[in-house]
């Protein structure tokens, strides 16, 4: 087996202040919980925590080499002694980019940019060796070691940037030097730290920074943020613009669709070329992600008719979107999980599908949803402003938890309050206790609402997975 990297390989990118003995390995990896036998572990500094703490248990427990900026008296196995573990990291992650003959995407966006990589690493997975961030790999950290994990066969590979403040993407965007790159969409999320979404779009575009000769840019032509984003794409030496959306004149165009509460089937024109494919993921969001991922794919080189059809197994991944059967009472529960994140444009996208989800009989539909989080001032008026969609989801109980839900609370009609709660431990019991066989109980909300607690009582208070 071909090593990942090898020590003279690591020594030339790093430029060690000291290391020990050659090895070869097969994995990079900074989470001390995950090293395994041959990867390249790098203590990194926290805000709470120091990598060099966990160095010594990382090398016994098989770590190839660990990539230190000072003395760990009890480690035992090769070490790589640099200035700033960090830098290091980055150097390695530029090494792999560097040496890489692989198609690059790069993804961002306000929602959609992990379904969207998703959808691509499934279609391009299919066709050749096809690296991609692992879960939201998308910022300082994640996205280098994305890059140092880049293996040396990998034909296509797929990486996700994100942001929640100023000047976080152009660096990124330059260590990735993507051949495509898309921005999903433009909405209001994060713009407590950014301002305004003129802002956000400003600070989207810089994904296109430092891209290889050629590039071309995918965006959504329904965005009203659509010219202002292609302006900048130009500024930064791109030579191709690929819309995507229901706008006529999208190059990748969604013709019709079929939404169904398992899935979707779905009609599309690429660049002219008529598309029927059935897609794993429910939700109208989920096809407008996956027309945007063939026209991404399209510009990567992939073959897009067998690109269309691997996406009949895409299924939401857990937190964003996940549809579980669990056994409950005399029947089953089906549980929505959206618990990983949340802005205004993805629970309204969330509140669609669960409005198509039809419950058991002698069930309802339920809804659970934490504070939007870094809204800012606004930040009320954004939670106010989902009753409507909240009403037109058919939910027949909503729970609420956090400072800023309290905004929707007074907002929703009195048939449809269950209660309003401080924060998820709160209101975790309240939600498992209210469940009755044949419910549909859809949950969301930003990370730091800690919406997991409740999708974790849920799962505590029924019978297991009874599939769906």
């Amino acid at each position: 087996m071909t090593p990942l990297w090898t020590s003279d390989e690591v020594a030339r990118a790093l430029s060690p202040v000291a290391m020990s003995g050659p090895f070869e390995a097969t994995g990079v990896t900074f989470d001390s919980r995950a090293v395994g036998p041959g990867d390249i572990f790098f203590a990194l500094a926290g805000e709470s925590t120091d990598g060099h703490v966990f160095v010594a248990d990382a090398l016994a427990r098989g770590a190839a080499a660990a990539v230190i900026s000072r003395d760990v008296p009890d480690a035992v196995g090769n070490v790589v002694r640099v200035a700033d573990t960090m830098a290091a990291l980055v150097d390695l992650g530029r090494a792999g980019r560097a040496r890489s003959t692989a198609r690059i995407a790069s993804v961002t966006g306000s929602v959609g940019k992990t379904s969207t990589k998703d959808a691509l690493r499934a279609m391009l997975s299919a066709q050749a060796p096809t690296s991609a961030s692992t879960a939201s790999f998308n910022n300082h950290v994640g996205v280098p070691i994305s890059l140092a994990r880049l293996p040396r066969e990998a034909r296509y590979g797929v990486f996700e940037i994100g942001m929640n403040h100023p000047g976080e993407i152009e660096p990124l965007a330059r260590q990735v030097e993507a051949h495509v790159g898309i921005v999903t969409n433009v909405e209001p999320a994060h713009i407590g730290h950014m301002g305004s979404e003129e802002a956000i779009a400003d600070e989207k575009a810089c994904l296109f920074a430092g891209m290889r000769e050629g590039a071309v840019a995918v965006l959504n032509r329904d965005n009203r943020h659509y010219e202002r984003l292609v302006r900048h794409a130009r500024n930064f030496g791109v030579s191709r613009i690929v819309g995507f959306g229901r706008n006529e004149t999208a190059d990748a165009r969604l013709v019709a669709c079929r939404l169904q509460d398992s899935g979707s089937d779905v009609q599309a024109l690429i660049h002219g070329r008529r598309i029927e494919y059935r897609l794993g993921a429910a939700g109208e969001h989920w096809v407008l992600n996956s027309i945007a991922a063939l026209a991404v794919a399209e510009a990567l080189g992939a073959d897009i008719v067998a690109a269309a059809a691997s996406l009949a197994e895409v299924k939401a991944s857990p937190g964003r979107g996940a549809r579980r059967r669990l056994a409950f009472g005399s029947g089953t529960i089906e549980l929505l999980d959206e618990s990983y994140n949340a802005n205004p444009a993805s629970v309204r996208a969330m509140l669609a599908v669960l409005a198509r989800t039809e419950p058991a009989p002698g069930g309802r539909r339920l809804l659970v949803l934490g504070d939007m989080r870094e809204l800012g001032e606004q930040a009320d008026a954004y939670h106010a402003g989902l009753a409507q969609a909240v009403a037109a989801s058919g939910a027949a109980r909503v729970f609420l938890c956090g400072p800023h839900m309290a905004a929707l609370w007074h907002e929703l009609a009195a048939a449809q309050k269950g209660v309003h709660r401080p924060d998820s431990e709160a209101l975790a019991r309240e939600v498992a206790t209210a469940l009755r066989a044949g419910d549909v109980l859809a949950i969301k909300g930003s990370l730091g609402s800690k919406m997991k607690v409740i999708v974790d009582a849920v799962l505590a208070a029924s019978g297991g997975e009874a599939g769906l």
